[in-house]
């Protein structure tokens, strides 16, 4: 919303200047969000009327131009504007004046004299460009000061409304609050009911007065269409930032800008028949004010009279009943239309505008008719003409109730106290009537304060105008007790820590994902959708974190980023049979090269054993891994991940179609975890360093190609063979000397007595025991 400070100082003009105004508009919810000069600062500039303009002796594009300033001699100005004529009207900057950096002195043009300079607009700072001179109109005042004339030491603001304080989208909204906040008294434009002098009429029958509750309208027979828009008009509307278009439709906006409610003006002579109020029919069309034929919905409300819809109610006008030069007669319409009714058509519609703004939020029903009188005063006044009799359609109002204000709940929300009378006298100052209770207030908001509602309502009201920056900041007081933290229990931050240890980076990447993600890469075909997504390719919720990790690598490596070890800590989202569940996951990517590029290490791309020591390391070396299939990973490459028997994660290398449809031109090695289940340890348990040196055996065995190490290990350890207490890999091989179907495993084997030396002969029992279980359950054979 923007206003000058000019137009607001005519309804309410408190002692403050501009700034300490703006200041005060802030402090009380309506956030100033620009303030700037209307002009910047000149002075010793005039209206000035050229008497003579004779051609310059030495210079076809200059005249020598006589100017009255009020003055008792003329000045002599030479002047190369082409629109400067006898009769003419402009700004005159005498000798002395300053226009931004340019100081006028008396000079010699083409060796004449000249003693000024005749302004344009654009050398006022005034506007970007100019053809010629500013022209003033012939009552404009000779030797008026041109800064007076305009009003340009004047102030624009913009205020911040937040959606519920539309009743703030007028001048005389604006004014109200800062007559309340400052105590100032408010002057209202006179709005004297008209007394008819035609009897021309429109019925008008309102078929949805649930959605047009209130209908207002009125012919004016007579209006000179072609009138000019007074100066004053032109320039409030240009302050508020529209652009003035003809004095009929500038009439109605200005009433919009003063008074908020929003109106429009048909040309009464293309009306056919009575006007009605009712929703679009069937594949119903109208072509509007911009040029523009549209297709309504069922649920679209619209003016129509026999022939047709002839305005979108509430949004914008219709093109074939709109005002022209040559109108004579014309409909002045004022009505209110619900705001759940108008909410989202004009977007719907691809439209914008002033009126569906404020109808969407909510106009006070209770001004509708003094804004046809005023819109119908400034028309006869301008325009001429000759007022009808009112047609007026009142239905249900909307119910306004009464709200309880307790000042025991405004002491406990504001953490102060506010005596009672001084709630009292805030709420007189708003113009909210009450009566008193005990307690407590039984408050009744005006019309136009449509946005109370409830209790907290008034509480933010009394806030505000008490003073934000008169509450205190009190510090809390509470009592800090140390809660218990079981050692076992590792905070989530250790995952991050663990992470950044190796190297990795950190990214954070949305919750809202595309819905092509977790169809292809996660095989979930009926991901939570979102039901007002922000954007097309954020419609969904994701339940894993890849898509997010491979779209930030994409984004690196199209900026030559040739290496990358991410990861991300987030939420995933999952459906189950009532409801949904939200669970912490930790997702990793790795890419490229598996260190960074150096002479002393041989260069080598990151491989499915580098990331898997990563989930080694977040679970504690307890990870179980087993041998599935993901349709996002390869399937020769591509491990479950289990701890303590449940599945918590994946880890593989990326599907070479998903490699080729992202174009990148590396393997991507990926996983994923469940935060949960990482972050619960086991307590450390000291034991003594044992005196007796450990026994070392290395066996190597021939099994099925087929057959999993895991398995193996697995089963060693579930037999718990005496003084056996450590078992490893430490070579795989397949090739010459080996059956096509086997494969060649060689593991360390280590054997400790923890009470004595152990000897040969229990160590060559522990083998033989180890030697028989693999053979029984694995059919392994001894490798020669």
């Amino acid at each position: 919303m923007q206003f000058s400070e000019y137009w607001l100082r005519q309804f309410v003009n408190p002692t403050l200047d501009a700034d300490a105004l703006g200041h005060a508009l802030t402090m009380a919810g309506l956030e100033v969000e620009e303030q700037v000069l209307v002009a910047q600062p000149f002075i010793n500039v005039v209206i000035g009327e050229i008497i003579s303009a004779e051609r310059h002796p030495d210079a076809d594009r200059l005249q020598l131009c006589k100017v009255d300033v009020g003055q008792v001699e003329p000045l002599q100005i030479v002047c190369g504007a082409p629109n400067a004529r006898v009769g003419l009207k402009a700004p005159c900057a005498m000798i002395g004046a300053k226009l931004a950096d340019l100081t006028i002195k008396k000079a010699k043009v083409r060796g004449i004299e000249s003693s000024g300079m005749m302004c344009s607009a654009k050398e006022l700072g005034l506007a970007e460009d100019a053809d010629g001179l500013m022209e003033f109109p012939s009552s404009a005042a000779v030797g008026q000061n041109v800064r007076d004339y305009l009003r340009l030491d004047d102030t624009l603001y913009t205020i911040k409304l937040t959606p519920n304080r539309a009743d703030c989208l007028s001048i005389l909204g604006v004014a109200r609050d800062v007559a309340a906040i400052t105590g100032a008294p408010i002057s209202l434009p006179e709005m004297i009911a008209i007394t008819p002098s035609n009897h021309q009429n429109v019925a008008v029958n309102v078929a949805e007065p649930v959605a047009c509750p209130v209908y207002f309208g009125r012919v004016v027979a007579g209006v000179n269409a072609k009138a000019k828009t007074p100066g004053w008009m032109v320039r409030a509307l240009e302050r508020s930032g529209l652009r003035s278009i003809s004095v009929i439709v500038d009439i109605t906006n200005f009433v919009l800008l003063e008074l908020g409610q929003p109106m429009h003006a048909f040309d009464f002579d293309k009306l056919s028949g009575d006007i009605a109020v009712r929703f679009a029919q069937a594949d119903e069309c109208i072509q509007l004010l911009n040029d523009t034929e549209v297709r309504l919905a069922s649920d679209d409300l619209v003016i129509a009279d026999a022939s047709g819809a002839i305005a979108l109610a509430g949004i914008m006008g219709g093109g074939t009943t709109s005002v022209s030069d040559e109108t004579s007669n014309i409909f002045l319409e004022a009505a209110f239309f619900t705001p759940d009714v108008i909410a989202g058509k004009a977007r719907r519609l691809g439209l914008s505008t002033d009126a569906s703004y404020r109808f969407e939020r909510g106009v006070d029903y209770g001004n509708t008719k003094q804004a046809l009188e005023r819109a119908t005063a400034l028309v006869l006044a301008i325009c001429g003409g000759d007022a009808g009799q009112v047609t007026e359609a009142v239905g249900t109002l909307p119910d306004r109730k009464t709200v309880v204000l307790r000042c025991s709940r405004v002491a406990a929300v504001l953490g102060i106290d506010i005596p009672k009378e001084a709630v009292g006298q805030i709420l007189t100052q708003l113009g909210f009537s009450f009566t008193q209770a005990d307690d407590s207030f039984i408050v009744q908001a005006p019309t136009y304060r449509f946005d109370i509602e409830r209790e907290a309502d008034l509480i933010e009201e009394v806030a505000r105008l008490h003073g934000y920056d008169k509450i205190p900041a009190i510090n809390p007081q509470a009592s800090v007790n140390m809660l218990p933290l079981p050692t076992a229990k590792l905070n989530a931050f250790w995952l991050k820590d663990a992470m950044l240890a190796q190297g990795y980076q950190e990214v954070v990447t949305y919750s809202f994902v595309d819905e092509s993600w977790e169809r292809d890469l996660l095989a979930n075909p009926k991901p939570i959708k979102l039901m007002n997504p922000i954007a097309s390719n954020l419609s969904v919720m994701r339940t894993g974190l890849w898509g997010g990790l491979l779209d930030v690598l994409t984004y690196n490596i199209n900026r030559k980023q040739e290496r990358a070890m991410l990861f991300e800590v987030g939420s995933t989202f999952h459906r189950q049979e009532v409801g949904y569940r939200e669970e912490a996951h930790i997702g990793g990517l790795c890419y490229g090269a598996v260190s960074p590029e150096q002479w002393s290490v041989p260069a080598r791309d990151v491989d499915f054993y580098d990331v898997k020591a990563m989930v080694d390391i977040l679970s504690h070396h307890q990870a179980e891994y087993r041998k599935e299939t993901h349709p996002a990973l390869h399937p020769g490459q591509t491990a479950r991940i289990y701890l303590k028997g449940q599945a918590i994660g994946w880890l593989g290398k990326l599907h070479p179609k998903w490699q080729q449809h992202y174009s990148l031109p590396k393997s991507t090695i990926l996983f994923e975890l469940q935060t949960q289940a990482l972050l619960q340890t086991q307590l450390s348990v000291y034991t003594e360093v044992l005196k007796f040196i450990p026994v070392r055996r290395d066996v190597a065995i021939v099994v099925d190609c087929t057959l999993e190490v895991q398995s193996i290990i697995d089963a060693v350890y579930k037999a718990e063979i005496p003084f056996l207490q450590k078992i490893q890999l430490f070579d795989i091989y397949q090739g010459k000397g080996i059956a096509e179907n086997k494969k060649s495993l060689a593991f360390l084997i280590l054997m400790q007595d923890t009470h004595k030396t152990m000897v040969d002969s229990e160590a060559e029992a522990a083998m033989a025991k180890l030697l028989e279980l693999l053979k029984n359950k694995f059919d392994a054979q001894l490798r020669n």
